[in-house]
């Protein structure tokens, strides 16, 4: 498995995190034995979120890992917190450090290798986040943190308070839904796809050594865009693609994030073996200029 260095300091992990949101999808022994296969081929960096599953993710991940501490000091577990159930969010001090010790009851473990801001609040005080984040890492229950689904003002109004590196931001990326990148290639143009709808998020992140974790890396705003009648003549180009290096469509369209120079990290939710293996496989590819320049034309995408 090909590594990545989240940051600028340390943490050498697997370039594919898996995610463990629908877990609940599997029985016990399914969860026992798709946990197994991941950490036989190397990914045993996972993610999860207090909300996923309502706190049951969590619970089924610690039994099928069959949590020990001789297992624990083998993978590396990333937890968010921020969004509660009824469609609001709470980044006070007092949830934070409620949401993590509740997360690391239900994981079975005493820390979090990393720990993610799920969503911006609004009422979020950044004094606040910073007390909570002090208390967590002198506690010994969190060693890293970082944001997800944040803007880069948000990022640096929580700097200037937060003393530890912010090292990630979960950022939603894929080939039908890729902003991030359009609205560089568009600069000074006039048309939608000039449009900085994040504040030019993948520019600041590189500029800042923060490492983009990618999330949802095959949906469009009409569900998985591969194998979608919707997308005809980006589904052809990338299964050509595929068929030049013998591997899956899947493995081709995981390659052209991680083609962006910004050490892109991308988090799977599949819960298919064969589907992890086919993203692991899309790590050993490096797509050339012109065919990743392909793929973004065939999305529908325009150069000015």
């Amino acid at each position: 498995m090909k590594t990545i260095t989240l940051g600028n300091i340390g943490n050498n992990v697997p370039i594919i995190v898996i995610g463990c949101m629908r877990m609940t999808e599997l029985d016990e022994k399914q969860a026992e034995q798709f946990v197994a296969e991941a950490l036989e081929m190397g990914a045993n960096y996972f993610d999860h979120a207090d909300i996923y599953g309502r706190g049951i993710c969590e619970q089924m991940f610690a039994k099928a890992i069959h949590m020990t501490p001789s297992v624990r000091e083998k993978i590396f577990i990333q937890d968010k917190c921020g969004i509660v159930i009824g469609k609001k969010y709470d980044l006070s001090k007092d949830y934070i450090l409620k949401c993590v010790d509740e997360s690391l009851k239900r994981l079975n473990t005493d820390y979090l290798d990393m720990f993610l801001l799920h969503r911006p609040d609004a009422l979020m005080e950044p004094e606040e986040i910073a007390e909570a984040f002090d208390i967590l890492e002198t506690s010994g229950r969190v060693r890293n943190f970082g944001v997800s689904n944040m803007r880069p003002s948000q990022i640096e109004l929580l700097k200037k308070y937060v003393r530890q590196p912010l090292k990630v931001n979960q950022l939603q990326l894929s080939i039908m839904n890729a902003s991030m990148v359009t609205n560089g290639m568009n600069a000074n143009m006039s048309g939608q796809l000039a449009l900085d709808r994040d504040g030019d998020v993948l520019n600041y992140c590189r500029l800042n050594d923060i490492t983009i974790q990618a999330w949802s890396p095959f949906q469009s705003e009409q569900g998985v865009f591969l194998k979608n009648k919707n997308f005809p003549k980006l589904n052809t180009k990338i299964i050509e693609i595929a068929e030049k290096y013998q591997v899956s469509d899947t493995t081709i369209a995981l390659a052209w994030i991680m083609r962006i120079p910004a050490k892109v990290q991308p988090v799977i939710g599949s819960m298919n073996i064969q589907r992890v293996k086919d993203c692991i496989n899309a790590a050993k590819i490096r797509l050339t200029r012109d065919e990743w320049y392909q793929i973004y034309l065939a999305a529908g995408y325009m150069l000015p």
